[in-house]
């Protein structure tokens, strides 16, 4: 096992950046996620640690070296592929095997590791079967037997689970987490699934544009996001960005959203008016902690129109319309119809200020 450090990470295709400053440590034994929209420079990220695309510029450390200079072979990891690049002339044994038998390993160790993989991941009734008679869940159960049979000291994943059907792939991100405590490697995994990375990292590295926008523990990444970016990429639905300008009352600060006014508590005011940059804010709210009422109720701040419903079993999303503006609120289900007026509230304490010109967080 081994930690993995990159080091002020760039990498250029043409005119394009796709690795812009990347700095991450990732621990000895932890679980990292790679998050972001396709295109933001994750696999590119995943695929210079491996070694597979060369940093224009930065340092990779797997341990306690760089390994810039050294070649894929040389670096002792294990990627795991979206399609799980399986040899479909090969026996399922031989899949596995393959990787020490280019490292020339003794037989009988061979036998001994492939079995025992084999045992851990439920596949060993499937040794002597090729990938074409497989399902894809058993066929990525085979991809992840050929990187944990080598045993490395950093597993790299590729978006492993995005050709499975839904079912399975909660099934299989349940497994994966569990492999990973179990065998305790350090792992890399790529995902653009939000979902899928606070369910299964103990860091996630939310990325944009080829930067890290924010490192840190999912339940930090879900309620304490540094920028509007990382605020409205994770949560389904994603957080409501209400613009608003700053008005000050005093020492209190008040945010006009044109349709309400919100006067904010004092703790608050004296954060907002220290470190705000700029007269304009963007009043930021998960769905979830919204409140919705058919009368007034004492953390009711505005009246606004029910656009649409979504029910959804246990919760209900109801798409709220404020002048020309859609927000979204989860409740649970509740006698509402299209075209109802009602009353919408917030704690103070659930909601987020971010500065409307750099979209960084206030408070």
């Amino acid at each position: 096992m081994a930690s993995v450090r990159l080091v002020n990470l760039y990498k250029r295709f043409d005119k394009v950046v796709a690795v812009d400053g990347v700095s991450l440590d990732i621990a000895d034994g932890s679980f990292v996620v790679l998050l972001g929209p396709s295109g933001c420079g994750k696999t590119t990220t995943l695929r210079c640690i491996a070694g597979l695309e060369v940093p224009d510029s930065g340092e990779v450390w797997i341990g306690d070296s760089v390994v810039n200079d050294l070649p894929p072979k040389d670096r002792d990891v294990a990627m795991v592929f979206q399609n799980y690049a399986l040899y479909p002339h090969m026996k399922i044994y031989d899949n596995i095997a393959f990787p020490l038998r280019m490292r020339k390993i003794p037989k009988d160790e061979i036998d001994r590791r492939v079995k025992e993989t084999a045992e851990l991941l439920g596949i060993k009734h499937l040794l002597d079967r090729k990938p074409r008679q497989l399902s894809g869940g058993e066929q990525q159960r085979v991809a992840l037997g050929r990187a944990i049979v080598r045993q490395p000291r950093v597993y790299l994943m590729d978006e492993p689970l995005s050709n499975l059907d839904a079912k399975l792939r909660l099934f299989m991100r349940a497994e994966l987490k569990r492999l990973q405590k179990e065998l305790k490697t350090t792992t890399v995994y790529v995902t653009h699934d939000q979902a899928e990375a606070m369910a299964m990292a103990d860091k996630i590295a939310v990325m944009n544009k080829g930067k890290v926008m924010q490192y840190d523990e999912p339940s930090n990444i879900y309620n304490k996001p540094s920028n509007v970016f990382v605020a409205t990429f994770v949560g389904s639905p994603p957080m409501n960005m209400i613009k608003a300008s700053v008005v000050r009352e005093g020492a209190l600060v008040q945010l006009d959203a044109g349709s309400f006014r919100y006067t904010l508590p004092a703790d608050y005011s004296e954060i907002v008016a220290a470190k705000l940059r700029s007269s304009e804010v963007y009043l930021g709210v998960r769905p979830e902690d919204l409140r919705i009422s058919a009368e007034r109720q004492p953390n009711s701040v505005f009246m606004s129109e029910v656009y649409v419903l979504e029910h959804q079993g246990a919760n209900m999303v109801v798409d709220l319309r404020i002048d020309s503006e859609i927000i979204k609120a989860v409740s649970q289900p509740m006698p509402l119809s299209i075209g109802d007026r009602v009353w919408v509230g917030f704690e103070t304490g659930k909601i987020h200020i971010f500065d409307a010109k750099t979209e960084e967080l206030v408070v």
